[in-house]
């Protein structure tokens, strides 16, 4: 009596069961990563991943796997997705820089020498205050200079030294990051010195 084997038929039936859940799969993140994109095109402001797996019912894995997929499609246009201190958003790829430079103009903000030199030191040294700030640079800090890393949101002041007078401690904050495209402040360059920073001004 010879044993007919019966795995066979068993082994490609369940083969391509797996085959359609595969490709179940990836279309359910494909289709979801497009939701990903319209959120963060509607949304004015970066989205965290605790908001994308709150608003799409997503695990932290799925939440992962989806920006791998959108990752992946933005990959052949001009928009990528960025991770910032803030969360994610959607950004126009820096090999465009110099056309949207030279189309729009005053889109482009010029930031002062005092400015850059001022918010430089907050970043790289923080916390500090404002005599920190004046020793480093050499010269009186202005209080427009602070006023206007203040109304850009950058910096905020957060505890106080413990010498005369108790100054302020200055710190940068996460729409610092979000400006500059960091996510954290280990992403800095090397600190420049203050006359390569007015160099670029």
């Amino acid at each position: 009596m010879v044993d007919i084997d019966e795995s066979k038929p068993h082994d490609k039936t369940e083969l391509t069961s797996t085959a359609a859940s595969t490709e179940a799969n990836r279309a359910h993140l494909e289709e979801t990563s497009k939701h990903i994109e319209v959120l963060l095109h509607a949304s004015e402001a970066p989205l965290t991943a605790h908001a994308l797996k709150k608003h799409l019912s997503l695990s932290t894995k799925e939440l992962k796997q989806t920006l791998d997929v959108l990752q992946q499609r933005l990959d052949t246009g001009v928009l990528k997705l960025h991770e910032t201190a803030s969360g994610y958003r959607l950004q126009i790829g820096d090999d465009y820089s110099r056309l949207i430079q030279r189309v729009f103009p005053q889109r482009q903000e010029r930031l002062s020498q005092a400015l850059l030199e001022t918010l430089s030191v907050i970043a790289y040294k923080q916390p500090v205050t404002r005599n920190d700030i004046e020793q480093v640079r050499g010269v009186t800090l202005s209080s427009n200079i602070l006023r206007q890393l203040f109304d850009k949101g950058w910096i905020l002041e957060k505890g106080y030294k413990d010498t005369l007078g108790r100054p302020a401690l200055l710190h940068t904050t996460a729409q610092f990051l979000d400006a500059f495209g960091l996510s954290h402040l280990d992403e800095l360059p090397p600190m420049p010195d203050i006359d390569t920073i007015r160099a670029m001004s």
